[in-house]
């Protein structure tokens, strides 16, 4: 049992670490762990909403997905995720959310889980709040800078959640949205469309693919992201309840009653291989 449940939370942190949609198919992307968005050196879906590593921006929030699809019956699917993040002033985060594991539970036994990120120590959890359990990820110093940064094609273009484009292709367009007020906070806004030619993807007509991304170049991170596909719906993130305060140290730490599992490179060893257990 105890060993279901270490697997468990590996399995929801590389979920978690893609960017887990509410509903299924799609983009879906959270863009917790990205590279900046809008206004900052690059862009990626979601915007980097959680980017560890980013010193002297602390900040804790709320954040909510929805997604929604109608399919073509006409039945609609909508879904919702809650979460809460947290970052301090040396760009260690956390992020506390209940998960699905990959569907391997049901709503009403969905596990509440915390991923701490600490660039500083070197370190990362994966924490079963409920079973008091997790992971302890140990990085090596090459791992240990600021968050991802963005990938470049050799056009200068950058990636934002649509594949590799050219700054010159047709199909690929992007503009400014100026500048708002969005939960008390300044942010810059850009929107991205992507053409599919009709006949590309077995398509009869185009299919356009739309990303809003609004971006805080104060708070280094993105407060709201939308991303519209036919194929899969659209899913929007948004941040509320912001505040500015330095979060306590204590959330960046595993709590010491927690029976940690630790490993290297960030996934567990089986028990009795070269990872071990702490009490």
């Amino acid at each position: 049992m105890r060993m279901t449940i270490v697997a468990l939370i590996a399995l929801a942190a590389v979920a978690l670490a893609q960017g887990p949609p509410p509903g299924r198919g799609g983009r879906g992307r959270m863009g917790f762990d990205g590279p900046p968005g809008p206004g900052g050196p690059g862009g990626e879906p979601g915007g980097g909403i959680l980017r560890a590593g980013v010193k002297n921006a602390p900040f804790s929030a709320d954040v909510i997905t929805e997604s929604s699809h109608t399919l073509a019956d006409g039945n609609r699917i909508h879904q919702t995720l809650n979460s809460k993040v947290y970052r301090d002033s040396e760009g260690r985060t956390r992020r506390e959310q209940a998960v699905h594991l990959n569907g391997l539970a049901p709503d009403a036994n969905m596990q509440q889980m915390v991923f701490i990120h600490d660039p500083v120590a070197g370190v990362s959890y994966s924490l079963n709040a409920k079973e008091r359990t997790g992971i302890k990820s140990v990085r090596g110093a090459a791992d240990r800078g600021p968050g991802p940064r963005p990938r470049e094609t050799s056009a200068g273009g950058d990636m934002r959640g649509m594949g590799r484009y050219n700054a010159s292709d047709p199909n690929f367009k992007t503009e400014s949205l100026g500048r708002q007020t969005i939960e008390g906070v300044q942010a810059e806004g850009r929107r991205t469309t992507m053409t599919i030619p009709a006949g590309q993807a077995g398509n009869e007509l185009p299919i356009h693919i739309v990303s809003e991304n609004w971006y805080s170049t104060d708070l280094q991170t993105t407060v709201l992201s939308r991303h519209s596909d036919p194929r899969n719906g659209e899913t929007v993130t948004r941040l509320l309840n912001f505040s500015r305060a330095e979060p306590s140290h204590a959330l960046f730490e595993a709590p010491a009653d927690y029976k940690l599992t630790e490993s290297a490179a960030g996934m567990p060893h089986p028990r009795g291989a070269a990872g071990q257990t702490k009490q």
